[in-house]
């Protein structure tokens, strides 16, 4: 067994206000999770050194010195250039033209690759998730927005400019649709997010007459989230149906559409929204098989993501695995 084998891999996964981390095992074993607070003052210039101290923190209270950990696999928010672990933008950090990769190596003297937040909680579910291994496979984040992260032969997709797998900004089969934060309207995004739930359900009951859950909750607070839809449907509520039933329909056609080109072996669906478990996946599989080619269909297998909040960490722990073995040939 090599040294880079016995060693430590460091899973970093960025997120707006925290800052998952942990110590995994080049099998992919979580040894120590822990995260700290996102510190975006002075445009996120504090955040690398943060994470440097807190590694050397975490290494001293497991008594273990720097030389047990092999490297670093970050995952960021933002438009990332994936050679160089350069950030564009990342808009909720705070970083512009942020050279992230060269300042996390310097602070921490570890090898440091970076990928988008998204692709590499798919790469968790891929190696230890609800992927099972799969070399082929969509993920599909159902979160405040919907992120997307696409395998195909084992590797991740990123394509020419870094954004391969935004699959919340593909833009519905129909005309116009609501205003989407990346500026068009109509996205996925805008009505497959847990926002977007929540605003065709305030919709539904504005011009619904009859009797609902949705309602009654929407009369008392004044506005409605997708975890009242999602309690409202489980008690039967048909106001609830017939949102969940849209979002279906639009994820439905979006996932169907990838899958006919990619032919995915699983679909894996992660995020909060995912929570709602067959409530979601019952309608989706419905609306899958009636787009998706039949010999896509019985050959993808949906999953809802296993790994939770460790997807990220367990992602980057690959990501930087992967990136060692290569360097290492």
């Amino acid at each position: 067994m090599s040294t880079t084998t016995k060693k430590w891999y460091v899973g970093v996964d960025l997120g707006g206000t925290t800052i998952k981390m942990a110590f995994i095992t080049s099998y992919g074993e979580i040894v120590s999770k822990w995260e700290i607070p996102t510190n975006t003052e002075d445009g996120g210039i504090h955040i690398t050194m943060d994470i440097a101290k807190s590694i050397d923190h975490k290494l001293n209270e497991l008594n273990q010195e720097k030389e047990h950990l092999a490297a670093i696999g970050m995952g960021a928010p933002g438009f990332i250039e994936m050679e160089t672990g350069f950030i564009y933008q990342a808009v909720n950090i705070g970083w512009k033209d942020f050279p992230l990769k060269d300042r996390l190596e310097v602070e921490t003297g570890l090898p440091v690759t970076v990928d988008n937040d998204a692709n590499i909680a798919a790469l968790g579910e891929m190696w230890r998730g609800a992927g099972d291994g799969a070399k082929n496979l969509l993920c599909v984040t159902l979160g405040t927005g919907v992120g997307g992260g696409i395998i195909a032969n084992g590797q991740i997709l990123h394509g020419a400019s870094g954004m391969a797998g935004e699959i919340g900004h593909i833009t519905s089969v129909t005309k116009g649709g609501a205003p989407c934060n990346c500026g068009k309207t109509g996205c996925l995004e805008t009505i497959a997010s847990a926002t977007g739930i929540a605003r065709l359900a305030t919709e539904a009951v504005a011009v619904s007459n009859e009797p609902s859950l949705l309602k009654e909750q929407f009369d008392t607070l004044g506005s409605l989230t997708s975890k009242d839809v999602f309690e409202a449907l489980a008690k039967g509520d048909h106001l609830a149906e017939q949102v969940l039933d849209e979002t279906a329909s639009y994820l439905g056609v979006a996932i169907a559409n990838l899958s006919n080109a990619l032919n995915p072996e699983k679909i894996v669906i992660g995020g909060g929204v995912s929570k709602a478990g067959d409530a979601l996946l019952e309608p989706l599989r419905t609306y899958f098989n009636q787009y998706a080619l039949e010999r896509v269909a019985s050959s993808a297998e949906f999953k809802i993501a296993t790994l939770g909040n460790d997807a990220g960490v367990i992602g980057g722990a690959w990501l930087a695995k992967q990136k060692l073995t290569k360097t290492h040939y």
